[in-house]
């Protein structure tokens, strides 16, 4: 059963994942359940199919906050493969991804200020002005790990 959930969240096929759900009911709540764990929204987050995972996270809020085996967050995912579109959806659906923190400490927005991506750097600033404050275990801020320089009118 969760191969074939794992297929449908790659697949971005939010009726398949329906299906699933006719048969076991109880599914996203035993997936819940684990400490570490791969959810289909991982899977859709790394997948870059955003409808798929907006679905997840509205079902599951609890998901978008939950590490994988290797220490990573939904939204860390989706940067890390290059999904800007289902990472500014997923910010849009719930601000308070950013300041997930995954392994090292690390946020969404440390990455995001380590890559110079002035853009997503911006948006992340706005829906959340205050994580600038989250530190690593190294006791630095997102600012630290590299500063970057903004236009102002991106603000």
């Amino acid at each position: 059963m969760e191969e074939e959930m794992k297929q449908a969240a790659q697949k971005g096929d939010i009726n398949a994942f329906y299906r699933i759900v006719e048969r076991e009911p109880l599914i996203l709540k035993n997936i819940d359940e684990k400490e570490f764990v791969e959810t289909p929204l991982h899977t859709a987050a790394s997948c870059g199919c955003t409808n798929f995972a907006i679905e997840m996270l509205s079902l599951r809020p609890s998901f978008g906050r939950k590490l994988d085996p290797k220490g990573y967050n939904p939204l860390d995912l989706a940067l890390h493969n290059g999904h800007e579109d289902t990472v500014k959806q997923l910010i849009r659906y719930d601000p308070k991804l950013i300041q997930v923190r995954s392994r090292e400490r690390k946020t969404p927005l440390h990455y995001v200020a380590e890559t110079n991506n002035a853009d997503l750097l911006s948006e992340f600033l706005v829906a959340s002005p205050t994580a600038i404050k989250e530190v690593t275990i190294r006791g630095r801020n997102s600012c630290a790990s590299r500063c970057v320089k903004l236009p102002i009118a991106s603000f």
